[in-house]
């Protein structure tokens, strides 16, 4: 069986989440994009802990579903999933490091909780708390308690927040997790870096490569996925296929340059270069004359042991077949690793319409076409990479149904974020059609 996947999310009991971040609410998102497992997302808290235990039931494999089922709609499966962020120094360095933490049943993340309140954990400070625990104390910690615990590097290489980030991170996974890399089995690639550059990397040939959305608003979940195909949906079919990075079909992918660190720069002195000008200019900002703020590309070809033209990339209609139906989809591989998932990128339905018609994301305007095909045509998903055109245009009209074939087709112009900048998506060139409405503000607010 498929099923698509989004296992990094935020309560609304994180900084800048929104308020409506409530498990009624993620199922009802989870059931309108067409995702079927979703992750509970800050376990690690108290309160939200309870409203866990409260909304939702254990089923004895590892999942849980909603104590209140919606009679007549296919409700999500959750995944207890929870994110610290660890600032320490090792090395002479300071280090912060976003982890995921995944587990299979409600005693083993009462207990870890327990045992992280126990060594000075302030665990009501955020739902994604901030503790000085190292990652090889974390791992040792969350392993002893839970050996069947899912450890994964969250947005691998964020600039200042990851395993791999180059203002807190580290080199290599040995260096950050010491004797429990091995239990390491995956990374998570994070909105600035797609699987490709993820590819570059040579202690990720064994090691799955993940995608999920870090959502910090209902509208977000799914903007990044992971497509599994297990033979029955459980906690030990995902940690199987994660481990033994199988039974990924492929993942879903937010435009890298549409992340807010994929290019290097500095904010406010309005430099943003490209790998192309890192190598011809350095990296000292020609205005202020510090650092420029490393982007995600640049950092992934520092620790690079392949290039990208050894990966041998094509892109192209792919034939694909989910539940039955036959389909063809759009899709990126490498002939390097031909046994890797491919990958596929999207843009948000919201975001697609919004441009469409020249209205903000969140007006009616936007919401009653979405709501129209996400619930005629099975979720955005099916409507994104299935549906026909003729289904589309059926619904919302020739115009969106125009825009969704360009996103399908890679048919974009993208204008790279850096330094904390959203980048942005147009769908239509300058001239060719009006200017797509820049969703990025939206974005700086919510992700």
């Amino acid at each position: 069986m498929h099923v698509i996947a989004d296992l990094q999310l935020h309560s609304r009991f994180s900084r800048a989440v929104s308020p409506a971040m409530t498990i009624p609410n993620i199922a009802q998102w989870a059931r309108s994009k067409g995702i079927g497992l979703v992750a509970t997302g800050d376990w690690t808290h108290p309160i939200w802990f309870r409203e866990i235990e409260r909304d939702l039931e254990e089923m004895g494999n590892g999942l849980l579903r909603l104590k209140t089922q919606d009679v007549g709609l296919k409700n999500p499966f959750f995944m207890l999933a929870t994110e610290v962020s660890s600032i320490y120094s090792q090395g002479g360095k300071v280090r912060r490091v976003h982890t995921l933490i995944w587990v299979p049943t409600v005693d083993s993340a009462r207990k870890i909780s327990a045992e992280m309140t126990k060594r000075g954990c302030n665990l009501m400070s955020d739902g994604r708390p901030i503790v000085g625990l190292s990652c090889i104390h974390i791992a040792e910690l969350v392993l002893s308690i839970e050996p069947t615990a899912l450890i994964i590097p969250a947005h691998a290489w964020t600039p200042w927040f990851s395993v791999y980030g180059s203002l807190g991170g580290f080199d290599s996974l040995d260096e950050a997790f010491g004797p429990y890399a091995k239990h390491i089995y995956a990374v998570e690639t994070g909105l600035s870096s797609n699987p490709a550059m993820n590819w570059r990397i040579k202690e990720l040939d064994d090691r799955a490569i993940l995608s999920f959305s870090d959502a910090h608003s209902g509208p977000k979940l799914g903007r990044e996925a992971t497509v599994f195909d297990i033979p029955e949906l459980s906690y030990d079919q995902i940690y199987e296929a994660i481990r033994t990075h199988t039974h990924i079909a492929y993942t879903i992918e937010f435009y890298p340059e549409e992340g807010k660190y994929h290019w290097s720069g500095h904010r406010a002195c309005g430099i943003r270069w490209g790998p192309e000008e890192i190598r011809t200019k350095g990296t000292t900002c020609p205005v202020c004359g510090k650092p420029l703020t490393q982007g995600v590309e640049q950092r992934v070809s520092q620790l690079a042991s392949r290039s990208e033209a050894d990966l041998k990339i094509e892109s192209g209609i792919m034939n694909y077949e989910s539940g039955g139906k036959k389909t063809k989809i759009f899709m990126t591989r490498s002939r390097f690793f031909p046994n890797r998932p491919p990958f596929v990128m999207l843009v948000p339905l919201q975001e697609i319409i919004s441009e469409c018609i020249g209205s903000p994301v969140g007006s009616p305007k936007v919401q009653g076409p979405y709501s129209a095909l996400t619930d005629a045509l099975g979720g955005e998903f099916n409507v994104l990479l299935h549906s026909t055109m003729d289904e589309i245009a059926k619904i919302a009209g020739d115009r969106i149904a125009q825009g969704i074939d360009k996103v399908r087709r890679g048919d974009l112009v993208i204008d790279p974020g850096y330094a904390g900048v959203c980048g942005v998506v147009r769908l239509w060139r300058e001239g060719e059609e009006k200017a797509l409405l820049d969703a990025s503000k939206e974005q700086l607010s919510l992700l």
